[in-house]
């Protein structure tokens, strides 16, 4: 039987939790003078849980800046998706906290009538805090780290390995019955002397959110020569065993841990940047895509992207954001994960899909490109993967513009397209001896199409272009061209169950397939699902292995532990230790390579 008090009643509502802040909102509505729109009390309540809980997200996504915070992490292993799971509920304590301010109403009738300020009240409210909150929390706490209470209670807290601002909130009902009490007392102090006010209210709560999503944002945040130059603050301000904000408590109480102070220095003073031995360089899809990153909100971006209502409001910042980055921004780190003892980092190109495609701003995304590749050979990075549109062959020709330019690159450039063409290949069932292509004479196309006639699969190849179609058929060996077809028209296809897709098809061009088609596709973005009678593959991709470690954001559409077949290509290479770029044209002959290596590393196709 699970002790009193350690769980939440609500817990198995989910998102429908929300539904009990309906008797405030109604109590709001009604009491509330329009006339005058005076908010009143039940306003202030859902007020203060609205700020409080984006205090706690605008925390959250400090510490996820990884491009503000990755030489100032505490901790430096990353959150994975089970923390993100675990914490999911983390404003739990924001619903109790409601219905006790819904309470202390009927204590304190007047509260409708606070003034503004009342600067004794801010007085009080200091020295109740320093004597009655501080002593209470060092107490309770160190109750808390011992037997019955640690083992029903706050080893839950505990129970997380990475803390962040959620964690502040991640703890049971006790355990949060303690801290309203604790936080609770210089308020009602004030109150019960007559000198409270509106802005004690909301300065003293938000306040204390705000130093405590602080202290677990796995961030130290204030500088060391801050401490050195007024050494007193050393006892005011600082995350230590039992104490709240004020570890004198700690000192005095015997608790205090001798180290924190010169780990804070080292943290602070010491650039300690780890080195990635494998770097993805992702390029952002649209506005809407943006928003789906640690560092706007970590649950998001923990799920396959879809585009959600709540996140809308936000296009506009987004936009902003994305005009701000185009004039002025560089390529910057935007999640990591660990495999195998390495570091593996994604690092992202300022710029959007659509403007891979304006002719004027080539040579400015290039650019972009070139500097990211030169930063990771000066930092030692053994491999660096472009994704999609980065390695687009009209841009710089699959990676070779960089590797012509530079020969003397430490840094292996990876396109990863020999494993995105081994994964589609292999998708394909074994018994097929039809296959229609289309994109047919791009670098993917030109391989899988190859690759297939050497299989002896007939590949009707949509292209209007009969020189380009010759120029791939030439590389085919003279047994095998003929199962390779130029077809001009999708009714061509009109007999064939199984197309590989790599040019976007409108409704009307989908038409033109069977019944029972399925579609491979490797464009970009991916074709819309517009047959119920027929099949759609997603893009190819791959699962990461198992022992993956500090996982926690998807990439794009994918669902959690997938990547896209060129990040996993650039992961293959690496774990490898092949010593080759693989830039340019796909060689047919290393697809099965590949391939192997993939599955023998633990890699499997999603």
């Amino acid at each position: 039987m699970a002790a009193p008090l350690s769980s939440w009643p609500w817990e198995n509502l989910g998102s429908y939790k929300y539904i009990l802040y309906g008797p405030l909102l109604a109590k709001a509505a009604y009491s509330t003078p329009w006339e005058k729109l005076t908010p009143t009390w039940w306003v202030h309540i859902l007020a203060l849980c609205a700020l409080r809980g984006l205090i706690h997200t605008l925390w959250c996504s400090y510490g996820n800046m990884l491009f503000f915070t990755r030489n100032r992490r505490i901790i430096k292993d990353g959150v994975d998706f089970k923390q993100i799971d675990k914490e999911w509920d983390w404003d739990n304590f924001l619903i109790l906290q409601a219905f006790i301010g819904a309470g202390a109403y009927y204590f304190f009738p007047s509260a409708d009538n606070l003034p503004l300020w009342n600067a004794k009240g801010l007085f009080y409210a200091l020295l109740l805090h320093v004597t009655v909150s501080e002593t209470l929390f060092y107490l309770t706490h160190r109750l808390f780290h011992n037997g019955f209470l640690f083992r029903h209670y706050h080893s839950l807290h505990h129970s997380i390995p990475i803390p962040q601002s959620y964690t502040a909130g991640f703890a049971t009902p006790l355990e949060h019955l303690v801290l309203c009490a604790v936080m609770g007392a210089p308020l009602v102090g004030a109150f019960l002397a007559g000198h409270g006010s509106i802005t004690l209210i909301y300065g003293y709560v938000l306040g204390f959110d705000f130093l405590r999503c602080m202290l677990h944002s796995n961030v130290e945040v204030l500088p060391h020569w801050l401490f050195e130059g007024l050494p007193f603050l050393k006892y005011l301000e600082k995350n230590s065993n039992f104490s709240l904000f004020m570890p004198i408590f700690d000192v005095l109480g015997g608790t205090l841990d001798a180290k924190s102070w010169e780990e804070h220095k080292r943290i602070c003073q010491v650039r300690n940047e780890d080195v990635p031995g494998f770097v993805f360089l992702l390029h952002v899809v649209d506005v809407v895509s943006s928003l789906h990153a640690p560092f706007v909100f970590r649950s998001y971006a923990s799920l396959g992207f879809v585009t959600r209502l709540v996140v809308l409001p936000l296009w506009p910042l987004a936009f902003f954001s994305m005009i701000v980055m185009w004039i002025y921004s560089k390529t910057f780190l935007v999640s990591f994960y660990n495999l195998r003892g390495r570091l593996h980092q994604t690092w992202l190109v300022p710029r959007f899909g659509f403007q891979y495609f304006l002719p004027f701003a080539k040579d400015g995304i290039n650019k972009q490109i070139e500097l990211a590749i030169m930063r990771a050979d000066k930092m030692g990075v053994k491999v660096l993967s472009l994704a999609a549109l980065n390695k687009n062959e009209s841009l710089n020709g699959g990676g070779t513009l960089f590797v012509n330019k530079h020969p003397d690159l430490r840094v292996r450039v990876v396109h990863g397209n020999t494993l995105t063409a081994a994964v589609i290949i292999n998708e394909i069932p074994k018994d097929v001896t039809e296959v229609f292509l289309t994109g047919a004479t791009s670098k993917l196309g030109r391989a899988i199409a190859l690759y297939l006639c050497r299989k002896r699969i007939r590949v009707l190849m949509l292209t209007l272009s009969a020189e380009r179609f010759q120029r791939i058929q030439k590389e085919a060996p003279p047994e095998l061209q003929h199962y390779l077809v130029q077809v001009t028209k999708y009714q061509a296809a009109q007999n064939c169950k199984t197309w590989v897709v790599g040019k976007w098809l409108n409704y009307k061009e989908q038409q033109w397939a069977p019944p029972g088609t399925h579609f491979h596709q490797f464009v970009v973005p991916p074709i819309f699902g517009f047959r119920r009678d027929c099949t759609y593959g997603k893009l190819a991709a791959v699962r990461l292995p198992e022992d993956v470690q500090g996982l926690s954001m998807c990439e794009y559409t994918l669902d959690r532990g997938i990547v896209h077949a060129c990040h996993a290509g650039g992961v293959v290479h690496f774990l490898e230790g092949w010593t080759h770029h693989e830039v340019g044209a796909i060689d047919v002959d290393r697809i099965d390579v590949v391939w192997e290596a993939a599955l023998r590393h633990g890699l499997r196709p999603a």
